[in-house]
């Protein structure tokens, strides 16, 4: 073999060898390729909290349901049920929904707790509640006779399910923040509920003494919402330092 021939064979050599093994300069990338998109940073921890009252006085009160149309639903109570619509005490008015409307920033993971609707003695239980995008609701049916689940969001896709059977489960999530979501029952129209969908987890309802507390939050300004299934809303700025704590009185009670 002559010195040119040999040359070549080490050249064809050398360029195999470099291709087997990776070597070579990484491929610019093209200016038409999509960047990847930056994982959203998450929200900043906090230890301040606010607390407050929800005050409701001189209006009108609950009102009985009758549920004679159903005999099982009717022998699971000994005495009155009432709707839970306005359920006030000394001036002080629970299941209203208060949460962060604005003032928060970064992502806040969704608990890996699922959050339980139950229908129990043909009422929905909790009548207010909350739940985090993402987060796994299991309605339930403990009475031992036919509830229809029908959820009648706005912002995320209806869904309307029968559940024949005591103990049957129904599980679902909401990709889209609602406030609020209700939920009623076709076979016992006075069933109904009332979930607000949030992409964090500062909300609280209203107890029966009209209070509520959100904890966790960072330091900032914020301006909160008090929703009422009856009376609509309200709003307050509230101001809380780090490791303070912030009040906030929303009073629903009727125009004099």
């Amino acid at each position: 073999m002559n010195k040119k021939a040999l040359s070549l064979v080490l050249a064809l050599a050398s360029v195999a060898l470099l291709v087997a093994c990776g070597g070579g300069e990484e491929p610019a990338p093209s200016a038409d390729a999509p960047a990847s998109a930056a994982a959203p940073a998450a929200a900043p921890a906090g230890n301040a909290t606010i607390t407050g009252t929800v005050t409701y006085a001189n209006g009108d009160p609950d009102t009985a349901i009758r549920m004679d149309a159903d005999p099982i639903c009717k022998g699971l109570h000994s005495g009155d049920t009432y709707t839970e619509k306005v359920v006030a005490q000394d001036g002080r008015l629970a299941n209203v929904f208060v949460y962060v409307k604005e003032g928060l920033s970064g992502k806040h993971q969704a608990p890996a707790e699922a959050h339980v609707l139950d229908q129990k003695g043909c009422q929905y239980s909790p009548h207010v509640s909350g739940v985090m995008v993402g987060q796994k609701l299991v309605v339930r049916n403990s009475d031992p006779t036919l509830h229809n689940v029908h959820a009648l969001p706005t912002a995320n896709p209806e869904f309307n399910q029968g559940q024949p059977f005591q103990g049957m489960e129904l599980e679902k999530t909401f990709q889209n923040p609602e406030v609020m979501v209700r939920f009623k029952c076709d076979v016992h129209p006075w069933m109904s509920s009332y979930m607000g969908v949030l992409n964090h987890p500062f909300f609280a309802v209203s107890g029966a003494d009209g209070s509520f507390e959100l904890k966790g939050l960072p330091a900032g300004s914020y301006v909160l919402e008090a929703w009422h299934e009856e009376f609509g809303t309200k709003t307050a700025n509230v101001t809380v330092e780090a490791d303070g704590t912030a009040e906030a009185t929303f009073d629903f009670s009727p125009a004099a």
